[in-house]
């Protein structure tokens, strides 16, 4: 009898058994939307409901690793076509045009706006960019997660707290379906911010952090924004429910969540702060008023939309509770963050921010006010138990140790320190720092992970924004 057909016979089965056992476990290690290895084009994203104008900053620059071809799920209407105007814009500029091509679907007649239901039947790429109406940016996020998404998506991640388990929910998931759920954190890409977390850690210019009080904390993080503004050059046409805080969020929650993160890394970098470490203090809101006239300018409407009306007082005046703030503690450091909304800038000014961090020997300072330009600018000044006759040597040591990462760097004296003088090539502005943050979300997707600490900050980060959340509004407005 020969034996070698059925011997063929029986190894193809076993291959076949194996290849399906291998099978089984690549899906049990993660799917086409969750292994990433860097290869040009093999993420491709799915915007949902841009009605923010970052949704389209993400798509500011090309990547390598991201696909040309973007799908797009919103409803008709003037959020998709700002949108699209802007994604254009990118790709018509001379210098350093994009080549984004965008496929759209809104819903039809049969179905009504089903877009985000049809997002996750097609499944047509694997990473979700989430910018724009907040109302429910947390439910997408779950949902999203939950069908195996890997998810991008704009601050704030939740606005209200009778929605945070959710979110916390939608990270367990995330972890569970082996899919990345981060958010976009841009002000750690601003310089200052950077060399004001570097120089905290050296300790023979700064000294040790201290604890601060609630009247004097330890870092102070404000932000001033306007309404009215440009953006790429254009004016910034704003949706107008963004000035409804049931949709956009109240300012306590929106850009607070900013500085909140930033207190976090700058404070305890790559730690991990748990929710049982950090506990907030005192916590205030009130509202930025707004003419009939004002809000046309930056909206294009004549009149309020019925949503609005609950917040209009006498002479149709709006009232935004678009600012904030409150003091916390983390690890017994007290951090305060406060958030202002202006409705427009003075002549050659912009968004405006503040930042001191308190150290034992010198206090690391961000201004940007009159005096800067505008212009972001870190100051480095010494306290009190600074040793002066050595100190202007010590930071200038420090500088030049910088330098190997940041060439140019140097040193000019000031009123009560020392100026930090930083080359323009890293002032690259607000804008181009959603490319680096896409950038490192990409790198994250082929790592196959978060950090720990980034995803445990992420879940403290609203924890702290929700609890300032409801104590500002049980205090007498």
């Amino acid at each position: 009898m020969n034996l070698k057909p059925l011997f063929i016979i029986t190894a193809l089965l076993l291959a076949a058994c194996t290849a399906s056992q291998d099978s089984e476990d690549a899906s049990e290690e993660g799917s086409p939307a969750t292994n990433f290895t860097g290869a040009p084009g093999e993420v491709k994203l799915m915007t949902v409901d841009p009605g923010h104008f970052h949704a389209a900053l993400v798509q500011k620059f090309m990547y390598d690793q991201v696909d040309s071809v973007v799908h797009v799920y919103a409803p008709e209407g003037d959020d998709l076509q700002l949108h699209l105007q802007r994604i254009e814009q990118f790709n018509a500029r001379e210098e350093n045009p994009t080549h984004w091509i965008e496929e759209v679907y809104t819903g039809s007649r049969q179905t009504g706006p089903d877009f985000f239901e049809k997002m996750l039947e097609e499944k047509s790429g694997n990473v979700v960019v989430l910018s724009g109406n907040n109302a429910k940016k947390t439910q997408y996020i779950k949902s999203s997660v939950d069908a195996g998404l890997n998810v991008l998506a704009d601050k704030p991640m939740v606005i209200r707290p009778e929605e945070y388990p959710m979110l916390k929910a939608a990270f367990e998931s995330a972890e569970e379906n082996n899919v990345l759920l981060y958010d976009i954190m841009t002000e750690r890409y601003e310089i200052t911010t950077m060399l004001q977390k570097e120089l905290s850690q050296v300790a023979e210019v700064f000294g040790e952090l201290q604890k601060g009080t609630p009247e004097e904390p330890a870092i102070s993080k404000e932000s001033v924004h306007h309404f009215f503004k440009y953006v790429a050059d254009n004016p910034l046409i704003r949706p107008a429910w963004f000035f409804d805080t049931d949709q956009q969020g109240e300012g306590i929650v929106d850009v607070s969540t900013h500085l909140v993160d930033l207190i976090l890394w700058e404070c305890f970098p790559e730690e991990g702060i748990d929710t049982t470490d950090t506990e907030v203090v005192n916590a205030r809101r009130w509202a930025t008023a707004l003419t009939p006239a004002q809000f046309n300018k930056v909206t294009g409407l004549d009149t309020y939309p019925e949503y609005l009306q609950k917040d209009i007082i006498e002479d149709s005046v709006l009232n935004v509770y678009s600012n904030g703030e409150f003091v916390f503690t983390t690890r017994g450091v007290h951090g305060k963050v406060s958030v202002i909304w202006n409705f427009q800038a003075p002549e050659g000014a912009q968004d405006t921010h503040f930042s001191m961090m308190r150290g034992t020997l010198a206090n690391l300072v961000i201004r940007q006010d009159e005096p800067q330009q505008y212009k972001p600018t870190l100051y480095v000044e010494p306290t009190e138990e600074a040793d002066m006759e050595n100190f202007e040597a010590t930071l200038r040591t420090a500088i030049e140790q910088l330098n190997q990462e940041y060439p140019g760097l140097s040193m000019q004296a000031a009123d009560e320190g020392w100026e930090i003088m930083i080359p323009d090539e890293y002032k690259v502005g607000h804008e181009a720092h959603f490319s680096q943050v896409t950038e490192k979300y990409l790198q994250y997707l082929v790592d196959g992970k978060l950090p720990a600490w980034e995803v445990s900050n992420m879940i403290t980060k609203y924890y702290l924004t929700m609890q300032a959340y409801q104590m500002s509004r049980a205090q007498v407005q």
